[in-house]
């Protein structure tokens, strides 16, 4: 174990980890940024949303933000964090290392659940999308195939054909569709294929769907909804809030859990799942954090006067 003692260790250099270290760097705070590397963000091509960028890759505002971070003398280890406790300070692990700090913030973020179909991967950000908010756009006036394994997938294919697009397969992936439900896609106009897809064809770009039964269905896009996985192995052992069901971590207004001095930001919160919310949640985080700091010292320094105005 290291004997320094940060005043923040921050888990996850996604855009909410990477927006807090640059705010407690700035703040001339000793910040430590512990980093698995390859998130979600990192494997995202087109980012459309973000203010004054007409279009950036996700790996570009990860490398510009460690690039600032550390203008700020914020220290990035890449290694993945595998436990987190708390006596008096955090006690965050690694496979080769303890370090201690005042708070914490966790940033590791989520993970999608993509199907067992051929060529997924090769179209993750380009033809294959998994986020209506940050990638139903590009869907405008193509061809669209619409897929998950869940009833709520439905909701999707309805928004997708109000807002971006008419041509529109629905592809419910191993689970059976309510009458009821086919109905309303019926009325809506949205084609219902029941046949299991097996592949993605095309190249460069995606050009149709290939079903177990050997047919194909031309697509320009695919939006999926399979769920997906959190980033949160090392929290596990802390029995923090959760939502509802069970799921992701319950946050108050300064996105601080249940246990006292740990922050969650990003999408392993109930919050919004985007890049620009992550960096803001961040940077409130880091404000909050901060002038907790701030207290406590001042408190700490009260403590020494009065016990000198006694001996006195």
């Amino acid at each position: 174990m290291e004997d320094r003692v940060y005043d923040c260790i921050i888990i996850g250099a996604g855009p909410g980890g990477l927006q807090a270290a640059i705010y407690l760097g700035r703040y001339n705070r000793d910040v430590l940024l512990l980093d698995r590397s390859g998130g979600r963000t990192w494997h995202a091509r087109h980012i459309e949303n973000v203010l004054t960028h007409r279009e950036i890759s996700g790996s570009e505002i990860i490398e510009r933000g460690m690039e600032q971070a550390r203008r700020f003398n914020v220290r990035i280890e890449q290694t993945l964090v595998v436990s987190l406790r708390k006596d008096r300070l955090f006690i965050v692990s690694t496979a080769d290392n303890l370090y201690r700090s005042r708070y914490v913030i966790a940033a590791s973020g989520v993970y999608d659940i993509l199907p067992p179909i051929k060529n997924t991967y090769r179209y993750l950000g380009t033809g294959y999308f998994t986020c209506v908010d940050c990638d139903g756009y590009k869907t405008t006036n193509k061809r669209l195939v619409v897929m998950g394994d869940h009833i709520e997938a439905i909701n999707i294919a309805l928004a997708m054909k109000q807002m971006f697009t008419k041509d529109i397969t629905f592809i419910p992936y191993q689970f059976s569709l309510p009458d009821s439900a086919e109905e309303v896609l019926e009325e809506e106009g949205i084609r219902v294929e029941t046949v299991e897809p097996v592949k993605l064809i095309g190249e460069p770009k995606l050009k149709a769907l290939e079903l177990k039964n050997g047919e194909r269905i031309a697509c320009d896009a695919i939006m999926a909804s399979f769920g997906t996985k959190l980033n949160d192995g090392f929290l596990i052992d802390l029995s923090l809030k959760k939502d509802a069901v069970g799921f992701k971590y319950a946050v108050n207004s300064q996105y601080e859990s249940s246990l006292r001095g740990l922050y969650i930001v990003g999408p392993l919160n109930t919050g919004q799942d985007q890049v620009v919310i992550a960096a803001g949640e961040g940077a409130v985080a880091a404000i909050d954090i901060n002038k907790r700091l701030l207290e406590e010292n001042y408190a700490g320094e009260e403590q020494l006067l009065e016990s000198g105005s006694h001996k006195s």
